[in-house]
């Protein structure tokens, strides 16, 4: 017997919908890239995005056709966002921190048909556009025509401006309704493995990880809230802000590419901020810049961090000197992206500061809807016991099943798992935290070594701005740990001042072998470590004697 209840599909038009009529005047501000500060409403993005939808057809952008985006967070990359899924075809956000070569090969690897830009992105354009033109058939500049700039582009590939073919437009467009299994946006890895790899949402799978992110022991979205999504909405859909906003009413406020610790603590105060997500990079950025100005946080009440480890300092700091709550999240591309969250459960209320700040460095409990596990070599399933560590696997609707192009369910395990990459632990209330990934995970002797952990201590010691570990040969152990580090502004590292900050945190055996001091560490586009360029340059730093 089937229940007899109503059977709408999950579509991401239907958000939108309701964010335009039940918060029609939520807010939406944008930083635009000339600077200037643009306001409008849910309401007034709805409509828009009808319009929009009418612009897609005259461009020929027919159902799964591809809309690649080269944008940071604003007001028209956020119409896209919704035209496109909602008229069935593909919104694809594309990372321009990426090698142009990566670039070029997202797009004709996607097949996208239109490009929509920011005008800050015209030079990277033009490099890449002759090898772009056997797909993409027109560029459309977001800007207003005052500020179009000149774009040299191949012949054949026609040139717009966004506000001139919005202006033409009308929005006499009603949301289609289609299977929810339909594909709505394509987001490519960042590809520190090799080749970028695409993962390919579903309208069911988007809509679903909206209700969880928006959950009380999650982002806690709510209509009175106003946040502020550094992380970019090139990135994974910006950890999925701009769906959960919506959903819940949430005021956003969209920065613009204006990231630094100046301007966003400015815009925070100014558009009354309560709530913000980003990479650690970003709050150590605006940590430095509220300490050397001695500026304050209006309103700013919880931070989300998430893309890497979040070191002990930015917890501490911004709870003492700010009282504002930094709390921890995990995902990944193939995620949609979050999978976990950092929130207290009933028995953590009686734990004291410091073993409250140590909690919440791990990065949380999975979100309902999906599951997660970890496993030994063998695949054998292990305790949660917060000692045992292995592969990290999870499961779910909005876990991808395969790769854009790959057969369906060709990521997965025979029992439909798919594998993370990480390395974790998880204790007996659920809290995963990851330990490594599992391809810098160090093996010493047979006996695993964190480079997480090691690296998050180094951050403790006053002198160091950046930390990373990595594995280096060794002739009797394998490998060992090497610490490689950034001084702060204006400090000396002393190596061996620096070491006996491990004294009593981890096992002897655990000490890095050396500590390297360098003037700066590569990052990957996302803001990541790029631990492959460092394992390469110091794999043989110990040399032949260890």
């Amino acid at each position: 017997m089937q229940g007899l209840m109503q059977q709408p599909p999950l579509l991401i038009s239907t958000i939108l919908r309701h964010a335009a009529r039940h918060h029609a005047a939520g807010e939406i501000v944008s930083k635009t890239t000339e600077g200037a500060i643009h306001r409008t409403t849910y309401a007034a993005l709805e409509s828009r995005a009808r319009r929009l939808t009418r612009v897609l057809a005259r461009l020929g952008i027919g159902e799964q056709d591809r809309v690649g985006t080269l944008a940071w967070n604003g007001y028209r990359h956020l119409e896209v966002y919704y035209a496109a899924p909602g008229m069935g075809a593909i919104c694809h956000t594309i990372n321009p921190r990426l090698h142009p070569d990566d670039i070029a090969f997202i797009i004709t690897h996607a097949g996208d048909a239109v490009l929509f830009a920011d005008t800050s992105f015209t030079a990277l354009l033009e490099t890449i556009a002759p090898r772009l033109k056997d797909c993409v058939r027109a560029i459309v500049l977001m800007t207003e025509s005052a500020n179009m700039p000149a774009l040299a582009l191949p012949s054949g590939m026609a040139l717009h401006c966004y506000d001139d073919l919005m202006d033409a437009a009308d929005d006499d467009f009603t949301w289609p309704s289609f299977e929810e299994t339909t594909a709505s946006a394509l987001c490519y890895t960042s590809g520190t493995t090799g080749r970028p790899k695409g993962v390919l949402y579903s309208h069911r799978s988007t809509v679903l990880h909206a209700y969880a992110i928006s959950m009380p022991d999650v982002l806690c979205l709510r209509a009175t809230d106003r946040i502020l999504p550094v992380v970019p909405m090139f990135h994974v859909n910006a950890w999925g802000i701009p769906y959960g906003a919506a959903l819940a009413g949430t005021s956003l406020v969209l920065p613009g590419r204006h990231l630094d610790g100046a301007s966003l603590h400015a815009l925070l105060n100014a558009e009354r901020v309560n709530f913000t997500c980003g990479v650690p990079t970003v709050w150590m950025v605006l940590l430095a810049h509220l300490r050397a100005t001695g500026g304050r946080l209006d309103t700013l009440r919880r931070i989300m961090t998430g893309g890497s480890a979040c070191p002990p300092l930015l917890i501490e700091a911004f709870g003492a000197e700010h009282g504002v709550a930094v709390e921890h999240g995990w995902g990944m591309t193939e995620l949609s992206p979050v999978g976990t969250y950092n929130t207290p459960k009933p028995v953590h209320a009686d734990l004291g500061t410091a073993e409250r700040d140590h909690l919440m460095l791990k990065q949380g409990r999975v979100l309902a809807g999906i599951d997660m596990k970890i496993v030994d070599g063998d695949g054998r399933e292990l305790p949660w016991d917060g000692a045992a560590f292995g592969d990290l696997k999870v499961c779910g609707p909005w876990v991808c099943s395969a790769y854009y192009g790959d057969a369906p369910g060709s990521a997965l395990d025979t029992d439909g798992w798919f594998a993370t990459g990480d390395v974790a632990t998880i204790d007996p209330d659920g809290l995963m935290e990851i330990t490594d990934r599992s391809k810098d995970v160090i093996k010493s002797g047979g006996e695993w070594i964190s480079s997480i952990t090691l690296e998050n201590i180094a951050l403790s010691h006053p002198d160091v701005a950046e930390a990373a570990v990595i594995a280096a040969h060794h002739p009797k152990w394998d490998e060992r740990p090497v610490l490689i580090v950034v001084a702060r502004e204006g400090r000396t590292i002393d190596p061996e001042d620096l070491l006996r900050v491990y004294a009593g945190k981890v096992a002897k055996w655990w000490l890095p072998d050396a500590v390297v001091v360098v003037p700066e560490l590569p990052h990957t586009a996302t803001g990541k470590l790029q631990k492959t360029a460092l394992r390469a340059r110091y794999r043989d730093h110990l040399g032949a004697g260890g």
